[in-house]
């Protein structure tokens, strides 16, 4: 069965870094917990307000 979780994380000023690293992490912590050994798809999107981008969606498709 195909799964879909999404994560999200907001995004500041000259600490983009940080918050990417923080969501590898968080992405990387819930397939191991969750045992996923097929990973069908990660995709990332940005989100924007006034032009600016404020966050990043992550989203993982993985076979349960």
């Amino acid at each position: 069965m195909l799964k879909v979780k999404t994560f999200g994380e907001p995004l500041q000023p000259f600490k983009t870094h940080k918050e990417l690293v923080e969501l590898d992490e968080r992405v990387n912590r819930y397939i191991a917990e969750h045992g996923i050994t097929r990973i069908i798809s990660v995709s990332d999107t940005a989100t924007t307000e006034a032009g600016n981008t404020i966050g990043l969606v992550r989203v993982l498709v993985y076979e349960e």
